[in-house]
């Protein structure tokens, strides 16, 4: 019974979270002169490109005066299986699918091949790149990526304190303020103390996979500041230091070696 609740749980947040996304197919596109073949109504864009989140489900209408087809797949390789339109779209009529895997998926109208696109789905993280290049020589950087429906932007490294703080920019989109935080542990390792505004926050859930450290929390609506306190933080030498050392190290060993009643008579 546990068991059947549970899963029914992960279902019911799935479908509370999943969205749906139209890119139409306008007037004239089924001509190779077309100024553009797609519309894009998540992003404006009429490239045929659209980026979601798994779970997510795409819908193509066609507001052509032509038939249309989506398929999977490239005009030179062909249709790959995993979706297309079994029948011809028709004027007024749409396809849709809903996509549950991470990856990229290329597809066209095989009626009328230069009509192409790709779907890029992913796991809805962000990505703040180089964390850490203000530490050392600045040549050991690491992704941090994040699930929030605001954005986060590192504003400081403080090694004594062992401690990164983000800023959190614009308002909250959803209901969902549960923020999640992969860090890597060569970057900091926990157990963490979270602090949110300047006050630590006790209720919050972390995990490790693969050396990825995932922090669960939920946050204020109206958060500014997360800083995220660990027991170590990303060394403060860097490869080019460590080679100095490791060159002032060898020249002192040939010294000696060389010149060892010298070094008795120091």
């Amino acid at each position: 019974m546990i068991s059947i609740l549970l899963v029914s749980s992960v279902v019911f947040t799935n479908l509370v979270f999943a969205k749906s996304y139209d890119i139409n197919m306008p007037t004239g596109s089924s001509s190779p002169e077309a100024p553009y073949f797609w519309q894009n109504e998540k992003s404006g864009l009429a490239t045929g490109d659209i980026e979601i989140s798994v779970g997510d489900t795409v819908v193509w209408q066609n507001a052509d005066q032509a038939n249309h087809t989506v398929v999977s797949g490239t005009p030179s390789e062909g249709p790959d299986g995993v979706f297309g339109s079994s029948d011809l779209l028709a004027p007024g009529k749409s396809f849709q699918f809903q996509f549950d895997k991470k990856g990229q998926y290329p597809y066209y109208c095989i009626l009328h091949p230069w009509m192409t696109g790709t779907v890029f789905v992913t796991d809805g993280y962000k990505t703040i790149p180089k964390v850490g290049k203000t530490i050392g020589d600045g040549t050991k950087v690491f992704d941090v990526e994040y699930h929030f429906d605001r954005l986060l932007s590192l504003v400081a490294i403080d090694k004594e304190q062992k401690l990164l703080t983000f800023e959190i920019v614009g308002r909250p989109q959803s209901d969902d303020n549960t923020l999640k935080i992969r860090l890597p542990s060569d970057l900091i390792e926990g157990p963490f103390i979270i602090i949110v505004d300047g006050k630590k926050i006790t209720h919050f859930e972390e995990s490790k996979n693969n050396e990825i450290d995932t922090i669960s929390i939920t946050m204020p609506d109206d958060s500014k500041l997360l800083s995220v306190m660990g027991t170590t933080i990303v060394p403060e030498f860097g490869t080019l230091p460590i080679i100095v050392l490791a060159i002032a190290s060898m020249s002192i060993i040939l010294w000696v070696r060389k010149f060892p009643i010298g070094l008795k008579s120091l």
